[in-house]
Order: structure tokens, then sequence, then C-alpha cells
């Protein structure tokens, strides 16, 4: 175990040091001054357009002057919807200014980044762009690497404990199952408190020095991913008391129940077993009812954590949140079940003295489900997530999960080589004793006659120091610390009392020794046998190559948990380029046929700079051979459908011949909007024309 956990540790820490800083959730798809501008006079305000909501703080948005001093007065609002601004200072000076935002999006992940614009015209700044990501150096890792034990940690308790409830009770007992339980919700509950502490930091400047910033703490509890942390431990608290009680009272029911069933079996008559019925009823009674609570509350336990992570990540944003959730919540359980059981069962067949054939049937039956439930909801996240065959191959979080997919598909190919060693395992564990006995009785026998010989050398120089003259008293006190738990009777058929003399104080450490050596042989006995069972051996191997690749799954789906879905990618890379192609003048050519004599041109129409606000518009009327049309007459309007804007009508002046200009153009929100344009030639003919543009 302490090979495989080195090599849990190893993968895990190189999967996370060479991944990339967390990728945002959001994105900047556009700005007002938009990146690069140049404006004639300072603007009132500075704002922002990302593409799903983002939560704010002090400070989140920064406007600096070319002398690095902050020129916004320091409190950014929501305008509408995903677009965020902060106002400014009056009488600003011209050249370069910078403006710096550091949000965090709706699923939790730091969103940074810096642009520029001009007043007037540019100028040197003494304003340098930060080229750290959010999320990124030292502090970004340690909070990766708090993600990934966390969810280890979910996966090791409560897969252990639903494998002892469901599978393998007499597992309860097993002092290294109840360790792997335990170290799994010491994992979990450590890395929790580790990552409440980074989340301030993490999210904000990311020096190490602000882990431990109580300020910034006490503004983590107030945000979303603080809520779900801090339910997390609160619920943690109760998992404690769920595994108490696994390991402890239910450990003790199962002992009294087995005593009960030894005390019946040496009862004699029809009276004596009728006396025993009635105890073990009672016992087996509470021992069931004491499974269903441990059942019923571990259940209710486990999809509480599971929450605290579908809460405050991908699941609670974007499309059909509301059914996302719960959601995700099977979707963790059943990876719990899935490896955090086959985990369990890997620590049982290299450490447990034995493990029922029904046992590890039992858990073949409750992988397959959980597969069969993770192939259902990872389908459904992977469309809410992805939405096209071009974001799965063109976009980070596509080719991720291209991988984990492969991923699942080996461990599921290594799990039905497991199923064919499970099913030729003999039903009752008697049948395999027997034949790896007797596969290795010479090899064991030869063996065991060295420890046998080494034992009875140390038996019989404890024979000969009490012929030398010890009593007899103390002879069987020596025997019986040789022997523990046995009562050892003297001639008279009555245990023999000890004896507190000197001799006691001298035979009582090679009494002590000799136990120790008696369950040394004993124990390498059984593991001899144990190792010697050919079908144990197959599944063990093939139970330790699904483990190895479990522990590379979970880092491939820790990352993924830490990029930006590939549907959220995709629309953010449309929106940019949608607002690039907007920025400068915006021109169309629409060409019109009025019907009548000399009745056919083409209007073309330039708005500068094509944003909210106002505009400058101009309309060329040209012939068909290009020459300009002296028309007598041209109207706009622009209508926004989708919002149910417009039509809002323009009448130009007309300044030369063919064209007309119109200033001051207001655009009151980015959209999709609709350009009529109307040109009459003559006092009878005339033709409306439209063509739609993004601006804003």
């Amino acid at each position: 175990m302490g090979a495989l956990l080195l090599l849990f540790l190893a993968v895990a820490g190189a999967l996370l040091a060479g991944a990339a800083p967390v990728s945002a959730h959001a994105a900047l798809t556009g700005s007002d001054p938009a990146q690069g501008a140049v404006v004639d006079k300072a603007p009132a305000q500075v704002s922002l357009t990302f593409s799903e909501k983002v939560a704010l703080s002090d400070g989140s948005v920064r406007v600096l002057d070319p002398s690095g001093k902050r020129v916004d007065t320091g409190k950014a609002s929501n305008l509408s919807g995903a677009t965020y601004g902060v106002k400014l200072h009056s009488g600003l000076p011209d050249g370069t200014f910078t403006v710096s935002y550091q949000v965090v999006s709706a699923d939790s992940h730091p969103v940074a980044g810096a642009f520029t614009f001009s007043i007037g015209a540019p100028s040197t700044t003494s304003v340098s762009l930060s080229d750290q990501t959010a999320g990124g150096g030292v502090v970004g890792g340690l909070y990766g690497f708090g993600r990934y034990v966390s969810y280890a940690g979910f996966i090791l308790m409560v897969g252990g404990g639903a494998f002892v409830l469901a599978c393998w009770q007499r597992g309860a007992a097993v002092r290294a199952v109840q360790r792997l339980v335990v170290s799994g919700w010491v994992a979990l509950t450590s890395a929790t408190l580790a990552l409440l502490l980074l989340r301030g930091s993490y999210t904000g400047s990311g020096k190490v020095g602000d882990i431990f910033d109580l300020t910034l703490l006490g503004q983590v509890l107030q945000t979303k991913a603080g809520a779900a942390l801090v339910s997390r431990l609160l619920l943690l608290a109760a998992a404690a008391l769920f595994i108490a009680v696994l390991f402890g009272a239910y450990v003790k029911r199962d002992t009294e129940n087995a005593d009960a069933d030894g005390e019946g079996a040496d009862g004699e008559g029809a009276d004596g077993e009728t006396e025993k019925r009635g105890p073990d009823a009672d016992l087996a009674a509470e021992k069931k009812d004491l499974t269903f609570g441990l059942a019923i509350g571990g259940t209710v336990v486990a999809a509480g954590l599971a929450a605290s992570w579908a809460m405050a990540e991908h699941a609670s944003t974007g499309i059909q949140a509301g059914l996302a959730m719960p959601v995700d919540v099977l979707h963790l359980l059943a990876v719990a079940l899935w490896l955090g059981g086959l985990t369990t069962l890997l620590v049982a067949l290299y450490r447990a003295p034995s493990i029922e054939a029904a046992a590890v049937r039992r858990f073949s039956r409750v992988a397959f489900a959980s597969v069969v439930a993770l192939t259902v909801t990872g389908l459904y996240q992977s469309w809410r997530q992805v939405g096209s065959w071009s974001a799965l191959t063109d976009t980070t979080y596509g080719q991720l999960l291209l991988v984990k997919v492969g991923l699942v598909a080996v461990l599921v190919g290594v799990a039905w080589i497991s199923r064919r060693w499970t099913a030729q395992i003999p039903e009752t564990p008697e049948a395999v004793d027997t034949a790896a006995t007797a596969a290795t009785a010479e090899a064991a026998d030869a063996t065991d006659t060295t420890d046998s010989a080494e034992t009875a050398d140390a038996e019989e120089k404890q024979r000969a120091e009490v012929a030398a003259g010890a009593s007899p008293v103390a002879g069987a006190s020596s025997m019986a610390a040789a022997s523990p738990g046995s009562d050892t009777p003297d001639a008279a058929g009555t245990p023999a009392a000890p004896d507190k003399g000197p001799e006691d104080a001298e035979d009582s450490p090679r009494a002590a020794q000799l136990a120790r050596q008696r369950a040394a042989v004993a124990t390498a006995r059984q593991k001899r046998i144990r190792d010697a069972d050919p079908l144990r051996s197959g599944l063990r191997r093939s139970v330790l190559a699904e483990a190895g690749v479990a522990v590379v799954l979970l880092a491939v789906t820790t990352a993924l948990t830490s990029t930006e879905p590939g549907r959220t990618e995709e629309a953010a890379k449309a929106a940019t380029a949608s607002a690039s192609q907007r920025s400068g003048p915006l021109s169309l050519t629409i060409p019109f046929d009025t019907g009548g004599q000399d009745g056919k041109g083409s209007a073309r129409l330039t708005l500068d700079p094509a944003r909210v606000g106002g505009n400058e518009m101009h309309v060329f009327v040209t012939r068909p051979n290009g020459k300009a049309f002296d028309v007598p007459e041209v109207k706009v309007a622009f209508t926004l459908d989708a919002k149910d804007i417009g039509p809002l009508p323009v009448v130009p002046d007309r300044i030369a011949t063919g064209h007309w200009t119109a200033s001051g153009v207001q655009i009151p929100m980015a959209g999709d909007w609709k350009i009529t344009v109307t040109v009459r030639t003559s006092d009878i003919d005339q033709a409306t024309v439209n063509k739609n543009a993004k601006i804003g």
C-alpha cells in the first residue's frame, strides 16, 4: 500500500505541476471604450461586458492614467446583464489609459486581464500589463493540489464506507480498511480547510502572504464558494460521527453476534437452544437496524458533500442549472462508489487475511450500476458543457474530455478482466483456502519446519528454566502469557492463579517474546497461503491495474473542473470575433431598385464607431456604373427586433451629390440591428431595402 500511495501522489504531482494555470470560465467580450480605441473626449465611465455574470469586489475594475494613478471612483457596478462599469473622475488629460480587471466568474473561478484606450492621442505609459494569469503561480498550484486531494479524500471515504456496508460488513473490523476510510476523511477535511484559507489569495492578489489574511477570509465566507466550503466542513463533522459508529458500535455488534453464535453452538439440549435463540435474534435485529440507519445517514451525508461541489462549480451556471446540479451529485456519488470501492477491495486483497467471494461479487454488481450511472450522467454533462463537435475537438475542455473518455474505456476493459477472475472464485472461502493449502503444502511445511524449530527451542529453554527452579504456577503463568486468551487449568482442574513472585517478572518478557514468535509464524503461514491462491493473485493484479488507471483518471477529472467549458469558450470566441469585426466604422452596401426609369443603384451606409451611444452616419448613393446618384430623398431607420426597439428614424442631410450624412445617431444598446434605407428617385418612385448588422 505504501508503494501504491507513492504512485498516487507522484502521478498527481506530475500532472498538476505540468498543468497550465486555471482557465477562466468567463471571458471579456467587449468594452466601452474598446481595447486600443482613441476617443476625442474623456468618457464618463468605462464599461466591460463578459460572457456570463461575474462577482465584483472593491477594486475589481481599476483605471490608471499614463503615470499609473487611479482615475476611477473605486466602486464598479452592474449596468445590465453581464455588463459592468466604473465611473471616472472629470478633467482627465489626454494620453493612454490602462483598464485592469479581476473578477470571479459564476462558477467560482477568477478572471483577470487588462487593456488600454487613449484620449486625444496615444502616449507613453508607466503602467505595465501583468502577464500573470488569474489563479496561477504558487497559490494557484496549491489550490489545484488541494482540489485534487479533496476529490481523492471524498472518493476514499464515501466509497470505502459504502463498500463495507453494502458488500463486506465483516470488513468493518479490518484495521487496514479502517485506516483507508479515516485517511479519506482526514484528507478531505484538511484539503477543505486549506482551500478556505487559499481562496482569498487565489481569487485576488495571488500572494502567499495573503493566505492567512483574516480580512480576505471574511470576504470569502460571504461568497458562494466560501459558503460551499463551510457547508462541506459541517457535513464532515457528521461524517466523523458516521465513521465512529461504523468502526465502533457496528463492529461491537458484529463481535457480539459472533460470541452469541459461539455460545449457542456450545449449548446442550432443547432448552439451551431456546434460551440462546432469543438473544441471537435480538442482536441480529439490532445490527440490521444499525445497518439501515448507517445506510440512510451515510447516503444523506455523502449526497450533501457532493452537493457542495455541484452548487459552486460548473453545474451551478449555464443552461439547465436546476437539472445539472442533481445530475452532478449523482455523477460524483457514482465515481465514489466505483473508484472508492475499488481502492477498498485492493486494500482487502493485499492486507486482509481473506475476503469472501460473495463480497467481491456484490461489489462487481455495485460497480456495474455505478458505471451505468456514470455513462448516463456523463453524456448529459458532456452535451451541456461542450454543445458541438467543433468544441469537442478544438477546445481544451473538449480535448481533456476525450482523454477522460479514453481512460474510462480502458478502466472498463480492465474491470471486465476483474469480473472474469471474480467469476472463477469459488462460492465459499474454505474452498479457496483448501485449494491453496494443498497446492503449497510442501513449500509451506518446509518453511514452517524452520519456524517451528526456532519456536520449539524457545519453549525447551523455557521449560528447562522452569525445571531448574521456577514454580509450577510461574510455568503455567508463562504458558498462559504465551497463549493469550486461553485458560490453563491446574492439576485440580481449576485455572491457575497468576504468581506475582520474582520469577514471573523474569519469565514474562520471555513469554511475550515467545507469543510474538508464534504470532509471526502464524501470520507468515497465512500470507503464504493467501499469496499462493492463483485466483486471488490474478484478481489482485487486475484490481491494481484498475487503481492505477483510476489515479490518472481522477487527475484528468480535476483538470476538467478547472478548465473553461467548450460551450463557453466557443461562445466567448464568437463574441470576441464579432466585437473585433465591429471595431471601427461599420460599412454596408445595399442595392435598390425603385422600378422607374433610371431607378437602379446602391446605397453604401457607414456608421462610426458603430458602438452603443452617439455615432456618425454617412450614406453614399451611386448608380450601377459607380458614379454619384443625385436623388431627392434618403431616409434611414434602425430596429432591434430582439428587444422590440424601433424603428428609430434618422433623416440625414444632403451635403453633396449622392452624399448624405447625420451626426449624433444614438444606438441605445448592442445587438443585431436591422438597418432600413429608403431611397426616392422621383416624385413617385422610391424603394425601401434593409440589411442586418451587429452594432455595439
